[in-house]
């Protein structure tokens, strides 16, 4: 089964990007993996933004599993100097790690060092760069090296796979992406399944995807960079080529480091400059909650007191338990 890989786009080099209003210090804030390779990709593309406007530092850090943590990062700052610190969240998509994990942190951060201000970003989102990079890898696809056998669009299923979440809002964003994405393809159809957390699940979504009857299906992983999971899912569709011959299967790749994800980072972190950073909250459980218990005024995302864990089980896996417990608030 081939696995069509992202390259580091040359077209980088020749990038144009928007002045910045102020030269304070950009804190990039990945999620963090215990794959080695993909914490150096998402290194690499702190690096490469740095190399495209060095008017002031970019600091990677990560949120968990790995090091320089967010701690460590605006230390960092603060021993050079920096008092206004702008803080982007390198993450697809608003769910609890967006909303409250990285923002408590950041918390921790002004309780050790109260002269700090953060300007905080917003998470990448559904954005026309983002549809434009997919839609250009899914037209490679049509090419005769990677499709051998010619098999139309109108005979192939995409299986959009996400990470998942325990928060529906950010669920129900990777259906939309998906559907935009299937818009007027020509594509028979796309089934959105999940690799962990929410259902349904990645086996559950090949199962779908078969009763389509297709000739080819492509898995497209919806990751920014490499890790465990992306390389689970590659490993599962390997495991269902094996499994039905009949039909092609092709693997794409994360996205990787790629111009499209470029623009969208200078975009958010103008907006934190322009201090124009809007979250849409109206599905957001968290703020139904507050809505419920009858603060009056919802929540508000850097104002909680809940702090990020993983549990060692997986609590939904079982369909019924996700259902009793997706929509309340830990």
């Amino acid at each position: 089964m081939p696995i069509v890989n992202s390259t580091k786009n040359s077209t980088l080099n020749f990038l144009q990007l928007p002045s910045l209003l102020y030269k304070r210090p950009l804190l990039m804030i990945g999620h963090g993996t215990r794959d080695e390779q993909g914490r150096q990709t998402f290194l690499e593309f702190a690096q490469i933004y740095q190399q495209l406007d060095d008017s002031r530092p970019v600091i990677p850090c990560f949120l968990e599993l790995t090091k320089p943590t967010i701690q460590e990062g605006v230390d960092y700052c603060i021993e050079r100097g920096y008092t206004e610190i702008s803080a982007l969240p390198i993450l697809l998509f608003a769910a609890r790690h967006n909303k409250f994990d990285v923002t408590n942190e950041l918390d921790r951060a002004k309780k050790r060092h109260p002269q700090l201000k953060f300007y905080y970003g917003r998470h990448f989102g559904i954005t026309p760069n983002i549809i434009d990079l997919w839609r250009k890898r899914l037209a490679q696809l049509d090419e005769p090296e990677h499709n051998l056998q010619n098999i139309p669009r109108s005979e192939t299923v995409i299986l959009f796979v996400g990470r998942g979440s325990s928060d529906p809002d950010a669920n129900g964003d990777v259906y939309k992406l998906a559907r935009v994405l299937w818009e007027g393809s020509g594509y028979k159809t796309v089934e959105t399944c999940f690799i962990g957390i929410t259902h349904p699940r990645l086996q559950e979504g090949f199962e779908r995807a078969y009763l389509y009857r297709p000739k080819r299906i492509i898995v497209l992983p919806y990751f920014l960079f490499t890790g465990i999971l992306v390389k689970k899912i590659w490993a599962s569709a390997a495991q269902q080529q094996e499994e039905y011959p009949d039909i092609s299967f092709t693997c794409l790749s994360e996205m990787g480091i790629q111009p499209q994800l470029i623009q969208v980072l200078r975009e958010r972190e103008l907006e934190t400059h322009l201090e124009q950073v809007a979250m849409n909250c109206e599905m957001c459980k968290f703020r139904l909650s507050g809505v419920v218990n009858g603060n009056g005024h919802g929540h508000h995302h850097q104002d909680h007191n809940h702090h990020h864990h993983h549990d060692n089980g997986d609590i939904y896996a079982n369909l019924e338990d996700y259902h009793q417990r997706i929509w309340q608030v830990p």
